[in-house]
């Protein structure tokens, strides 16, 4: 059994520099740690429980199946900050039938961000 002690994604952006603004100064992702030079230096984020690494460059964007999920506390909250960022919502917040309140963005390179709020009320909050 592999005993995992940290663990990241790994993001290689076409625009290493514009994808650094997009998660650092638009989204706000707090940095925790940077390492190289250069424009392609990486920087790595706080990304809840994980880290999001944006760091080398990619000659394409992601593949179309790489989606980051990212949970806040107040999802109208964080839609009008990111609104007030300049952070193009690829859809408005709106409770899911599953009963998760669902926001969707994406980054400069089209990868999808689910922005989600768990309710109160919501199975994912109650302890079995």
């Amino acid at each position: 059994m592999v005993h995992v002690l940290s663990s990241r994604i790994l993001l290689r952006p076409t625009d290493p520099e514009r994808s650094r603004t997009f998660y650092g100064q638009r989204l706000g992702l707090e940095v925790y740690r940077e390492f190289g030079t250069g424009p392609e230096r990486g920087t790595v984020y706080f990304l809840g429980g994980g880290f999001l690494e944006v760091s080398g460059r990619a000659e394409q964007p992601p593949g179309p199946g790489l989606q980051l999920w990212l949970q806040v506390a107040d999802v109208a909250q964080a839609h009008r900050e990111l609104v007030g960022h300049g952070v193009p919502i690829v859809r408005a917040p709106v409770r899911e039938p599953w009963g998760l309140l669902e926001m969707w963005i994406e980054d400069p390179d089209g990868v999808r961000i689910v922005v989600v709020e768990v309710p109160a009320d919501h199975p994912l909050r109650s302890r079995p």
